[in-house]
């Protein structure tokens, strides 16, 4: 499917990509987090809650340099001497707000798909310039936010938003952020979670090669060959161990099972709170009986999942300290890895290579298999997390049941049937007026009911259209069209989340308010849109 040669175009981006790299890759060594740069001044900021949202103070960037902005503090708050706001010693050294508002578009145009095209403008960012102190990691290409209080890239989002960009004729947009991850992977080793110093201790989905996939359905299979390094970086960043974790134990990502099979999990590197939502997890901790390392832990790891927070990574569905995301082998992760196996073996084949076409065919067989012995339930015909710990499923039926079914189709008739036993699971646990439920238990979790999520619309829509459940996928596309176009005919806004369950009310959960803009909503719905037609018109 892929090409194996490179011409003179691609060559020139891999050039430019190698001398981005040596030029930056000196400043990526000394990248430090705002924890490591304000020390007490971070920790007070944070706990105190002088901004809403803990987000706020690490996006801000400092009027002068981090270690004397730091040395002035510890002088002023150890003087009995001086009257002293915290508030105000942050506003006179940090520039506030942290950046211009994500998304200030308003205007109402009355057809949905012409709002989101006049508003990929204002959600676009272009090179990023470097900053002393700043937590942001700079890109040397434009790329388009989410919006709100998402001032930065965010990696599986960026898939979903893709899709609209495609919709929308944005080609080269494309191609810069895919040219951004690539740097990202090539100076940090992975993608992060967005380009945050914060974020750097974990990933998201990786959602890379798709990607490249989506790119190459446009500009042509040789694409994909100015992008293989950067993808089997990322590979290997995932697979970091294979050949040395030992059985029933796990090594970073990577879970070596009793019989030798190994499967990956989403685990931050990191035991400390999140800095961008220190107190939120200080106080997430505080309530549980086990060691707050290990909880801190678990809540990052969730964060690498993308659903933060979910039951799903719960012990106790209505507990977050209950938390144990780094137990769970999950069953989407080991499916876009299985992709990106299938992918990379395929164009080593067309390439002749066949040490490697084996290796990585040699991989995604036994993921396979292995998710076919621990997260298959061939009684019901339906697919679940894995809890390694435990050595049970988790029981838990939710959107990444259908992975599988979109991404590991190597039987149709097996797909078919399995389609067809999550189809009717969904609709009788899953399916609301507005779309598909994230899970079903209703815990205050914004990854959890009533909301519904525009990336797992489109996973669970284009999985039943690939297993034939062909007139389901399009009952589930229109009410999530509807929905949306309900929302902005309402309110002028395109949201992060959206309520299923009654469509008059507005999602909810989660540690900071609804945010609108937004990214991978506007992707999706420009894509289904695309496949199953606009709302009637009222």
């Amino acid at each position: 499917m892929y090409l194996s040669g490179i011409n003179s175009t691609m060559k020139k981006i891999l050039f430019t990509g190698i001398c981005l790299l040596f030029l930056f890759s000196l400043n990526a060594q000394k990248v430090q987090t705002p924890d490591q740069l304000y020390g007490e001044l971070f920790t007070d900021v944070q706990l105190s809650r002088i901004f809403p949202d803990n987000k706020t103070f690490v996006d801000c960037v400092p009027k002068r340099k981090p270690a004397a902005i730091l040395a002035d503090y510890r002088k002023i708050k150890n003087n009995p001497a001086i009257r002293f706001s915290l508030q105000l010693f942050v506003e006179e050294n940090f520039e506030m707000p942290p950046s211009p508002p994500a998304f200030n578009y308003f205007q109402q145009e009355k057809d949905v798909t012409a709002h989101i095209k006049n508003l990929w403008g204002n959600l676009k960012r272009e090179q990023d310039k470097s900053v002393a102190g700043s937590s942001l990691l700079p890109l040397p290409h434009p790329y388009m936010v989410p919006g709100g209080r998402f001032r930065e890239i965010y990696y599986w989002d960026s898939y979903f938003t893709m899709l609209g960009l495609k919709e929308s004729g944005e080609t080269e947009t494309i191609r810069d952020m895919l040219d951004n991850f690539s740097f990202l992977i090539n100076t940090y080793g992975h993608i992060p979670n967005g380009n945050r110093s914060y974020y750097l201790s974990r990933s998201q989905p990786p959602f890379f090669s798709l990607m490249v996939q989506l790119y190459a359905s446009i500009k042509g299979k040789e694409a994909f060959a100015a992008y293989l390094p950067a993808i089997e970086k990322e590979y290997n960043y995932w697979m970091n161990g294979y050949a040395t974790v030992k059985k029933g134990a796990a090594f970073k990502k990577l879970v070596c099972l009793p019989d030798g099979s190994k499967l990956n999990r989403y685990f931050d590197e990191l035991f400390i709170p999140r800095q961008e939502s220190y107190a939120d997890d200080v106080e997430t901790a505080a309530k549980s009986k086990r060691d707050k390392k290990i909880v801190y832990n678990n809540l990052r790891s969730a964060a690498e999942s993308g659903w933060d927070f979910s039951s799903r990574w719960l012990a106790d569905d209505q507990d977050l300290s209950s938390i144990e995301t780094v137990d769970i082998i999950p069953i989407d992760l080991n499916c876009l890895l299985y992709n990106t196996e299938r992918m990379l073996a395929e164009y080593y084949e067309n390439a002749g290579d066949n040490k490697k076409r084996g290796m990585y065919n040699s991989r995604a067989v036994k993921r396979m298999n292995a998710l076919q012995q621990y997260c298959f339930n061939s009684k019901e015909k339906i697919y679940y997390d894995y809890n390694w710990k435990k050595k049970k499923q988790t029981g838990k039926f939710t959107p990444a049941a259908f992975f599988p079914i979109w991404l590991m189709a190597s039987h149709p008739e097996s797909n078919e049937a399995n389609g067809k036993a999550a189809g009717e699971k969904l609709q009788s646990l899953l399916l609301k007026e507005g779309g598909v439920l994230t899970t079903p238990v209703t815990n205050h979790q914004q990854w959890d009911a009533p909301n519904g999520w525009a990336p797992l619309q489109w996973v669970v829509i284009t999985a039943l259209d690939r297993a034939n459940q062909k007139e389901l996928a399009a009952n589930i596309a229109r009410r999530w069209i509807k929905l949306n176009d309900d929302v902005y005919q309402r309110t002028g806004k395109l949201m992060e989340k959206y309520n299923v369950v009654d469509t008059q009310l507005e999602a909810g959960g989660g540690e900071y308010p609804g945010q609108d803009g937004f990214g991978w909503t506007n992707g999706v719905l420009l894509a289904l849109i695309a496949k199953y037609g606009k709302p009637a018109v009222k």
